[in-house]
């Protein structure tokens, strides 16, 4: 008996998507000395990730009614592994979903850059389970005995891949096929997002900077932060822009904004605890790094308004400091969960949650697509990586 290829999941899609374009831009790589480059690019953005962005995408426009037969899109029973090693050629895009993939390829490809970019800022070691980029970048300058200094070569080596993800990414939105009105309306929504990122990224780094008050963070500028940081680029956008393909109106983007602010607070409020009480080996990033730069979160904020005594004295004495080692971030996350905020965020956190779920239950959808991001909005929330 012969059995039909399996047609492919959506993150191996857009997985094969990322890989044919980023193989197309080839001839960018021919110059030895610019092929390393290329090849680095390449690695980050094809290997490790959620796909949440995609995923949003992706089941926004067809709950909305686009219509995707999956078989024919052109990839299925390819092998996966082998186009992401370079070992096969990647498929020819087809199929009517292949738009709602492609946009969702492109808002990864942005999500690179923001994560390049972010480590950079964060003098961050590591990003998913590997030396963030320009640790990467360095090391290889000490390597080759090369001259100047390395960090600030790997800075501005790393730098330059973020900024071809962000540039490629604009690039490759233009060219997932949807109607010239309907692919306005999704630009129009992707220049949005990428303006309140950098807003909420710049929030962020005011905010470290100007957060060491002795009652800590303002939790209502991290809530601003947060908006924009994640909710809205993390969450709200990518739904709407898959809507936006679908030929969406106003109420539906708006259906989409409902479902995702909340869910997008969620979100975050997830990656701030696992910043400190994850798992390394699951998140593929310190625990200490949030704590050492004192990073302004609503854990870190519940903390400072709850803790007394000797508990702010270890707050005062360990948070912020440049050199805090596991024993001294044990103590903060004692502090933590003692003074009642773990539990408070944990209580925001389901709060948000819930509020997410209800508006999903109101959004008029189709019914696989309610599935799937019920399913995705559970996955962001209960979560360990």
């Amino acid at each position: 008996m012969t059995l039909a290829p399996a047609v492919p999941t959506l993150p191996a899609r857009v997985d094969a998507v990322l890989a044919r374009f980023l193989t197309a831009r080839a001839v960018f790589g021919t110059d030895d000395d610019l092929r390393d480059l290329l090849a680095t690019t390449r690695r980050f953005v094809l290997h490790g990730g959620k796909r949440l962005r995609p995923a949003l995408c992706y089941w926004a426009w067809h709950g909305l009614g686009g219509a995707d037969s999956g078989a024919g899109t052109g990839l299925a029973g390819f092998d996966a592994a082998a186009v992401l090693a370079g070992l096969a050629d990647t498929p020819a895009p087809g199929g009517d979903g292949e738009q709602a993939v492609i946009a969702g390829a492109a808002l990864e490809l942005f999500h690179c850059f923001a994560l390049i970019h972010d480590d950079i800022i964060d003098a961050s070691t590591f990003r998913r389970g590997r030396l963030s980029l320009h640790e990467e970048f360095a090391q290889r300058h000490a390597g080759h005995g090369w001259g100047g200094d390395a960090a600030a070569f790997g800075r501005g080596a790393a730098m330059l891949c973020g900024d071809l993800c962000a540039m490629w990414a604009e690039e490759l939105l233009a060219e997932c096929g949807a109607a010239p009105d309907r692919l306005r309306t999704a630009q129009s929504l992707f220049a949005l997002m990428r303006t309140e990122a950098m807003a909420g990224e710049y929030l962020d780094l005011l905010g470290t900077a100007t957060g060491h008050r002795p009652s800590g963070p303002d939790s209502r500028r991290v809530l601003r932060v947060v908006r924009l940081k994640t909710a809205r680029y993390s969450i709200v956008r990518p739904l709407q822009i898959g809507a936006a393909l679908a030929g969406a109106d106003q109420r539906e983007l708006v259906a989409c904004a409902a479902f995702g602010e909340p869910l997008g607070r969620a979100f975050q409020l997830r990656d701030d605890v696992l910043g400190v009480f994850g798992d390394p080996a699951l998140t593929g990033k310190s625990v200490l790094d949030d704590l050492r730069q004192a990073k302004p979160t609503m854990l870190l904020a519940e903390t400072w308004s709850r803790a007394a005594g000797a508990d702010r004295e270890v707050l005062r004495t360990h948070v912020g400091d440049a050199e805090l080692d596991e024993a001294g971030a044990d103590r903060v996350r004692e502090v933590m969960t003692g003074c009642g905020a773990l539990a408070a965020v944990e209580r925001r956190i389901g709060s948000a949650h819930r509020r997410a779920r209800l508006a999903l239950a109101a959004w008029e959808l189709g019914d696989q697509a309610r599935r799937e991001l019920s399913g995705l909005a559970d996955a962001a929330v209960h979560r360990s990586r």
